[in-house]
């Protein structure tokens, strides 16, 4: 499983969907889970991007899909980045 960072804004609709359905937020992470991707932690923050989530999917055409699905909806616009764990990348520097 890859993990991945999800840096997330949600558009105009978006704010309103969620403003009068929060519980929407949990409903996507339940689709997410149906499309192969496993929401480990999510973050509302301040700023340039409204949520932080990290999710493990099974591979970067996986997590691809899932992003192009909500995007499709118009409610939100995300940047995805792959994840490597430090030890993973450490041992990978002493080969």
């Amino acid at each position: 499983m890859g993990r991945y960072v999800v840096l997330s804004r949600l558009t105009d609709e978006g704010a309103i969907t969620l403003r009068e359905h929060p519980d929407r937020l949990k409903e996507v992470n339940v689709e997410l889970e149906k499309m192969g991707v496993r929401v480990i932690d999510q973050y509302l923050v301040l700023g340039q991007y409204d949520f932080v989530n990290i999710v493990e999917a099974e591979n970067d055409t996986v997590i691809a899909r899932a992003m192009t699905e909500l995007a499709s909806r118009g409610t939100i616009r995300t940047t995805t980045m792959p994840a490597i764990p430090v030890e993973e990348f450490l041992d990978a520097l002493k080969k």
